[in-house]
């Protein structure tokens, strides 16, 4: 794979042997293309309401303590990685590559998303000189552009994307340099060993152990490390620790890891009825064993703690498994056809939409028609066709959300229908 677009066939369509003990690779794909699909709608539905301020419950991530099914979306885009890892990795063995081109080919990758997060966090990287073209024409926008100093001294240096690149290489790496029984003694050394640090270590300038400050989001022993190593790169919005911080990306590791696991599963040559049950069962133990531990570690995605990635695996497991069940082995398709765009183009998806919130929801700005006075092109959109005719506020944030993930829908079918899909 590489970081250019490639132009690939759309996915197959017309499968009709779904129950033999071998399935195709295709066939194989189709339920985890689905699953990653409505994964990336549901990150461009949450990540884009008209208001922040006008959210129903589910749609937004929990305070601190507990989960939505918002909190299930970036876990499971990292279990699904796991799986596809797997699956990339036993190709390329299939095909004679050896563990040093893979591991080139991981390091690559990793490089490339992680530097592709950073690019969108530092955006727009506009010249800010007085009387320069680009200042000037940016200028006519009504767009406020960034210093340069400014862009180094605070760009965030983690993200979604980089926490996806780091992930992704330590678990691939795990799985390339290990066994399953030592890649499973790994993940739960892991977890243990977060679960341990988190609770029993003490807080430098806190006075107390991290169990005594795990309610108290800028107190933990996870805000403390992301405040020391990353100071003003940090994100704006907590400003106090990281979502996507230095010490929770350890745990998130393992997220990845259980979907290697998953995927060796769903990989292995026995019936697809046994491979759709031995998910169903493993991810119910999952979503108990998280529910358990998070008596003594509570679910918290903010600090991807132990039990928050057992009960989001377990999670992914099961609606992995549904998923399975209704397209690979019942073969209702016809209702996963508006989902595939986003299931074959996720990386566009999340590039692309981000930078086009980051337009309308900050740079681009429009003169009010009421009050005279600049506001941003989504205020301006969100106010005329939304909010001015919906009287409950949450549903017009809602729909205007929809809106925003019908219109990535529309690009994203148009480049699968002409074959383009870009593959980092």
């Amino acid at each position: 794979m590489s970081a250019a677009v490639q132009v690939e066939p759309g996915p197959a369509q017309g499968i009709t042997s779904t129950v033999a003990p071998v399935a195709p690779l295709r066939e194989r794909l189709l339920a985890l293309d689905v699953f990653r699909g409505m994964t990336v709608a549901g990150m461009l539905l949450v990540n884009n309401p008209g208001s922040w301020s006008a959210i129903y419950p589910p749609l937004a991530h929990a305070a601190w303590h507990g989960w939505t099914s918002t909190d299930l979306i970036f876990p499971f885009f990292l279990f699904i990685v796991g799986v596809t890892t797997h699956l990339s990795l036993t190709t390329r063995r299939a095909m004679g590559a050896d563990n040093r081109a893979i591991v080139r080919q991981i390091l690559k990758r990793g490089a490339i998303i992680y530097l592709l997060g950073l690019a969108l966090n530092g955006f727009p990287y506009f010249d800010p000189v007085p009387g320069s073209f680009w200042g000037s024409s940016i200028s006519r926008f009504g767009i406020s552009p960034v210093t340069h100093e400014s862009l180094l001294d605070t760009i965030r240096m983690l993200g979604v994307l980089q926490r996806i690149a780091i992930v992704y290489v330590c678990a691939a790496l795990i799985s390339v340099w290990s066994t399953p029984r030592q890649q499973a003694i790994i993940a739960g050394v892991l977890l243990v060993a977060y679960w341990i640090v988190m609770t029993a270590a003490p807080v430098p300038g806190e006075g107390a152990t991290g169990a005594a400050l795990l309610g108290e989001p800028s107190r933990t022993l996870a805000a403390y490390v992301d405040r020391a190593v990353l100071g003003r790169h940090i994100y704006h919005g907590t400003k106090f620790w990281d979502p996507e911080g230095i010490l929770s990306t350890i745990p998130a590791i393992v997220t990845a890891m259980l979907g290697i696991f998953a995927g060796r599963w769903v990989g292995k040559s026995i019936p697809l009825s046994d491979r759709i049950s031995g998910l169903f069962a493993l991810g119910s133990l999952g979503v108990v064993a998280g529910l358990v531990w998070s008596w003594a570690f509570p679910i918290n995605k903010q600090l991807w703690t132990s039990s928050y990635v057992v009960f989001t695996a377990g999670m992914a497991c099961v609606a992995l498994a549904t998923c399975t069940w209704l397209i690979d082995l019942r073969c209702y398709r016809k209702w996963t056809k508006p989902l595939m765009p986003f299931g074959m183009n996720p990386m566009i998806a999340f590039v692309g939409s981000g930078l086009m919130a980051r337009t309308i929801y900050t740079l681009w700005k429009v003169e009010s028609e009421q009050t005279g006075k600049y506001i941003t092109l989504q205020a301006a959109v969100y106010g005329k066709f939304f909010s001015s005719w919906i009287a409950e506020p949450k549903l017009a944030s809602f729909l205007f959300a929809v809106t925003f993930v019908g219109l990535w829908w529309g690009i994203l079918a148009l480049l699968l229908k002409r074959g383009i899909v870009w593959k980092v």
